[in-house]
């Protein structure tokens, strides 16, 4: 199956460049390019493409409110283009319903792989960024965590299995490392994920890696180690 894409910022020779990576592979159709926010929303709502690119700081309509509304009003999954100072913005664009991140700078082959890998209903982060990221900006920009009371009642609907899924999730393992902590197969792991997305209202890994953390399941400087990188193979998604 082709894999339909749309990509967006504001700089055509960035623009122009990712669409040619993109569009030379057999699976993949770059089937819009767009200069501003508005522009690639309008893209994905016209030709319903299955991964939209789009680099944070944009024109009319900025990366982050243009990945509110594809992930409000589609089933397309979004990827953020970001440079190291527009890191500010990544929480928000998470919370917006971002599947994955990656630098500017991203090798050709990782850009392949990072569109293959959320099309495929998984998320990724670039490893340069995962890290720093999730705890900088979930607990150094004036979110502290859940009240106890809040947290709990937010995890109370997980079972002691998928409580402890969650905690490994928020610490970045793959399907298989938690299925090496858990000691069970990678079915069961994958079923447990599914089952932790699907009662907290998560869209995926990276709103989990959130969830553990704002519910003070995990705080920062405890994760151990960080999310799925686009070379080093991405989780198995749930």
């Amino acid at each position: 199956m082709t894999i339909r894409v749309v990509v967006a910022d504001d700089q055509e020779l960035v623009r122009s460049g990712f669409a040619m990576i993109l569009d030379v592979q057999e699976d993949i159709e770059v089937v819009a390019e767009a200069g501003d926010g508005a522009a690639a929303v309008a893209a994905v709502e016209r030709l319903s493409p299955d991964v939209a690119l789009l680099d944070i700081r944009m024109p009319v309509l900025d990366g982050i409110e243009a990945c509110r509304a594809i992930s409000a009003r589609s089933s397309c999954r979004t990827v953020m283009l970001t440079t190291f100072d527009s890191d500010e913005y990544v929480y928000e664009a998470l919370h917006a319903g971002a599947s994955g991140f990656l630098l500017k700078d991203v090798r050709r082959d990782d850009l392949v792989h990072a569109v293959r890998v959320v099309a495929a209903g998984e998320s990724l982060l670039a490893p340069s960024v995962a890290r720093r990221l999730i705890e900088e900006y979930t607990a150094a920009t004036a979110r502290p965590s859940a009240p106890d009371a809040v947290a709990a009642e937010r995890l109370g609907v997980l079972t002691a299995r998928e409580r402890e899924t969650l905690l490994h999730l928020g610490r970045g393992l793959s399907n298989a490392e938690i299925a090496a902590a858990l000691v069970v197969s990678e079915h069961t792991v994958k079923s447990h994920v599914g089952n932790v997305l699907s009662k907290l209202g998560l869209r995926d890994r990276i709103q989990a890696v959130i969830c553990a953390y704002e519910t003070g399941l995990i705080t920062a400087g405890s994760a151990g180690r960080s999310v799925s990188s686009p070379s080093g193979g991405s989780p198995s998604g749930g």
